[in-house]
C-alpha cells in the first residue's frame, strides 16, 4: 500500500498531460500511486497514457467508454485509492518536485489537517505570467489556515491541485454530478465543515490558463455564464442543507446574500428577493444588508410585476 495515492482527470489535454504525468513520478517522495482516470478523451491522451502506464507500476489507468463528466471521473479514481494520504493533478497542471514532501512534513504533526499551497500561474506554454493562483481568484487577503469554512462559503480560493489530506476522512464525501464547475470547490467546503486547513504560502504547483480551462477568461458569457451562476447556486444551497449547525448567523447570512445575486443575474427575482430578505432576518443589522438598495427595489419591483427574464 502506498503512502500516498494522487488522482489525476484526465480529457482532451495530450498537448500538457506529459508534464503533468512526469512532474508527479518525479517527486522526491516516490512511495506513491499514480490513478489516471481519462474520460473518453477524443485526442492522443489514451496513447499518451498508456505509454507511462507501461513504463511505470505506480501508474494506475481507467478507461471510461463515454464521457462522464468529471464528478464521475473524480469519483473513480477516489475509489481506487488506497493511499493513507489522498492528492490530485489536473492533467494540465504541474507540479514542483518538492510538493508532496513538504506537505507530508505538515500531516506529520497533525494528520487530520487538511494541506494546499500557493500554485504559480503559467501561459500553454509553461510560462510563468507573474501572477499567483491567489491573485488570479482574488483571494490574496483571504484568511487560508484553520477553520476557513466562511471563507470557502463566500467563493472558491483553493487550488484544487495543490490539496493532500489523510484518506480516511474523505468519509462519505463525494464529487456532486450535478456540478458542471463548481464540484472542487463544493468538495473542498464539505472538507472544511469536518476538518482544518493548512496553507503553504510557497506555489508548489503551477496552474495553467489556456483556452479550454475555466479561469482562461473573467467574463462568463451565455451557456458558461447559466452553469457557473447554476453551480454556485447548488453549493450554498447545499451548505445551507447540509452544515446548516455548523453555520453562524453571519455565515448563513453570507450564503443567503450571494445565493440571492446569484439568482438576481439569472432572472429569478422571486427567489431573490427571498433569499435577500432571509440574509436580513438572519442578521438585521449587517451593513451589506443596505448595500445594494438599488438593486433591491429593482428586483422588488420585478418581482411584483412579476417580470422574470434571464439576463444576457
Amino acid at each position: 500500500m502506498p503512502v500516498v495515492s494522487v488522482v489525476m482527470p484526465s480529457y482532451n489535454h495530450e498537448r500538457f498531460i506529459s508534464e503533468a504525468i512526469e512532474s508527479v513520478l518525479a517527486q522526491d517522495f516516490d512511495d506513491l500511486e499514480l490513478i489516471v482516470v481519462d474520460d473518453a478523451s477524443t485526442d492522443a491522451s489514451r496513447d499518451i497514457i498508456r505509454r507511462y502506464e507501461a513504463d511505470d507500476s505506480r501508474i494506475k489507468v481507467v478507461f471510461h467508454e463515454s464521457n462522464l463528466g468529471i464528478a464521475r471521473t473524480q469519483n473513480d479514481g477516489n475509489d481506487l485509492a488506497t493511499g493513507q494520504f489522498l492528492g490530485y493533478i489536473d492533467s494540465d497542471d504541474v507540479w514542483m518536485k518538492d510538493k508532496v514532501s513538504q506537505q507530508l512534513a505538515v500531516l506529520e504533526s497533525n494528520d487530520d489537517l487538511v494541506v494546499w499551497t500557493e500554485g504559480k500561474v503559467i501561459d500553454e506554454g509553461g510560462k510563468p505570467v507573474g501572477t499567483s493562483f491567489s491573485e488570479l481568484v482574488g483571494s490574496v487577503s483571504e484568511k487560508k489556515n484553520g477553520d476557513i469554512f466562511q471563507e470557502l462559503l463566500e467563493r472558491s480560493c483553493i487550488m484544487g491541485s495543490t490539496v493532500l489530506y489523510k484518506r480516511a476522512n474523505q468519509g462519505d464525501i463525494r464529487w456532486d454530478k450535478r456540478l458542471k464547475y463548481a464540484g472542487d470547490w463544493n468538495f473542498h467546503l464539505d472538507l472544511a465543515a469536518k476538518y482544518e486547513f493548512y496553507y503553504i504560502a510557497e506555489p508548489l504547483a503551477k496552474y495553467r490558463v489556456h483556452a479550454d480551462n475555466f479561469w482562461a477568461g473573467k467574463t462568463l458569457k451565455g451557456e458558461r455564464r447559466r452553469y457557473a451562476y447554476q453551480d454556485r447556486i447548488l453549493v450554498r444551497e447545499n451548505a445551507l442543507k447540509q452544515h446548516r449547525r455548523r453555520m453562524s448567523a453571519e455565515a448563513k447570512a453570507i450564503a443567503l446574500e450571494r445565493l440571492g445575486f446569484s439568482y438576481y443575474e439569472l432572472g429569478q427575482n422571486r427567489k431573490a428577493l427571498t433569499c435577500y430578505l432571509r440574509a436580513i432576518a438572519s442578521r438585521p443589522l449587517r451593513r451589506s444588508n443596505f448595500r445594494y438598495p438599488r438593486r433591491f427595489f429593482r428586483f422588488t419591483q420585478n418581482v411584483l410585476g412579476l417580470k422574470v427574464q434571464e439576463r444576457e
